[in-house]
């Protein structure tokens, strides 16, 4: 749980002509990145869903179920400030810390708020929330999710102390698509992945067709890993079980037996759609 450290906006932001040299070639995306700022990124149509740390952790995550949404910043009334994020690996740490068996119900997820568990997780370290002034650059962005290890990082107005939209790496290389043919072509773009060792080619963790999602969800906890290749008996990979099908244990309702193959629990497997049609206006949604 991403639990309030504010990057602000940078002194100020590069206007560069991006000039078709190899040497400005290769920094063509931090050039641009340093000249655009959150505030651009953020759609006309958007939702988001927010927590009041009173809530209950089953009615939070099934309202993110709902509205189709992967994380809510969290609001705490008693210091009137954000604290936090509630996603989806929350859900896994709660169901791999407290599964018994399917015969035993869960209490700490039927019953518990969001603020108990934040206080059990967080006992031994406290991980202030990371955020960002919409005024930041997008690099500055960038920056704090590698620096911090996160995926999602809130940009929140100074002024008003309101949350205004959650920035991930998927939007940023969304707003990056939309401008890339205008660029100049760096040359490590006409290199593998492997060449450039993007990704993991080394240890890498996977699950069995039979395994049961409650080992899966171990593996998901210990390698902090958001996906994990399925095999079958001959090492083949036949499927991906993400962090985001978990989700569907919510959905499903199903959550109280995690002993089932990660095969039959991505039977179940759902696809949340965004509920904001085009030209909606952006909504925010508080539950407490």
């Amino acid at each position: 749980m991403e639990t309030v450290t504010s990057l602000d906006s940078s002194p100020a932001l590069e206007n560069e002509h991006l000039q078709e040299t190899p040497e400005s070639n290769n920094s063509v995306y931090t050039s641009f990145m340093k000249s655009h700022r959150c505030y651009d990124l953020i759609p006309t149509s958007s939702k988001l869903v927010v927590f009041d740390t009173s809530l209950q952790v089953k009615k939070a995550f099934f309202a993110l179920v709902t509205n189709g949404v992967r994380a809510a910043p969290l609001w705490d009334s008693k210091k009137q400030s954000f604290v936090g994020m509630l996603t989806i690996t929350d859900f896994i740490n709660i169901l791999h810390r407290y599964y018994k068996s399917a015969l035993v119900q869960i209490y700490e997820l039927e019953e518990h708020k969001i603020e108990t568990w934040r206080e059990v997780y967080l006992q031994d370290s406290f991980k202030p929330l990371v955020c960002i002034s919409p005024n930041a650059s997008l690099f500055d962005a960038v920056s704090s999710l590698i620096r911090n290890k996160i995926h999602r990082l809130p940009v929140i107005d100074p002024e008003s102390g309101n949350t205004l939209y959650i920035l991930t790496h998927k939007r940023i290389l969304k707003f990056l698509k939309l401008f890339i043919t205008e660029f100049p072509k760096p040359e490590f773009m006409s290199k593998s992945l492997e060449e450039l060792q993007i990704g993991t080619y080394a240890n890498i963790a996977v699950v069995r067709t039979t395994t049961p999602v409650y080992v899966a969800l171990g593996i998901f906890v210990q390698h902090r890993v958001s996906a994990l290749p399925v095999v079958d008996e001959k090492g083949r990979v036949v499927d991906i079980y993400s962090k985001f099908d978990v989700i569907n244990l919510a959905a499903e309702k199903t959550y109280n037996n995690l002993d089932v193959s990660v095969t039959k629990a991505l039977q179940h497997r759902v696809t949340l759609r965004h509920p904001a049609g085009p030209g909606a206006q952006r909504r925010r949604k508080a539950l407490s």
